[in-house]
């Protein structure tokens, strides 16, 4: 090859280059509209808390490792699938409700994750149930805690953290 056509060959490469760097910007930015943070600072946050690899928190997600690659190169924007970003915006305040050093469970939350069906709060033929939906707020330990400060002057309320506290028995 001449050097003039490697020459082409680079600066055509470049431009390329130039494109999709500008393209995965945009796409970055829109991410940040979508999600509050471009997708690929909320997946490596996820990650390095539970200390898992992208294969297997998408396991966990319930999607493909190769899509959720995609969206953390943002090659693409958004998550298609309702359930996948419930359980996403589910993991991200579980982990954030963590309390620090407290030791990381993954395996058993990404397991318990990809059991869950979302509703994204869109009311179904039957109501939450409410332990349900404490345990996806709060640890355990922060259960019974507020159980105690309220039992008090609120036994009834105090009774369901109680109960939401504990695991179901099988």
């Amino acid at each position: 090859m001449a050097a003039a056509e490697r020459e082409l060959v680079v600066q055509l490469d470049d431009d390329i280059d130039a494109e999709e760097r500008a393209v995965f910007a945009r796409n970055r930015e829109r991410q940040q509209e979508l999600y509050g943070e471009a997708l690929g600072v909320r997946i490596r946050r996820l990650q390095a808390a539970l200390g898992v690899s992208q294969a297997r928190l998408a396991q966990g997600l319930g999607m493909s490792s190769a899509m959720l690659s995609q969206l953390v190169s943002a090659r693409r924007v958004k998550i298609g699938d309702p359930a996948v970003l419930a359980r996403m915006l589910l993991l991200d305040r579980q982990v954030r409700r963590l309390p620090a050093g407290e030791p990381v469970h993954a395996t058993e939350l990404l397991a318990q994750l990809r059991e869950t069906r979302p509703h994204l709060g869109l009311q179904g033929p039957t109501a939450q149930d409410p332990g349900e939906a404490l345990r996806a707020v709060a640890a355990p330990a922060q259960l019974a805690a507020a159980a105690n400060v309220l039992g008090p002057r609120f036994p009834a309320i105090a009774e369901l953290l109680r109960r939401a506290a504990t695991p179901e028995r099988r």
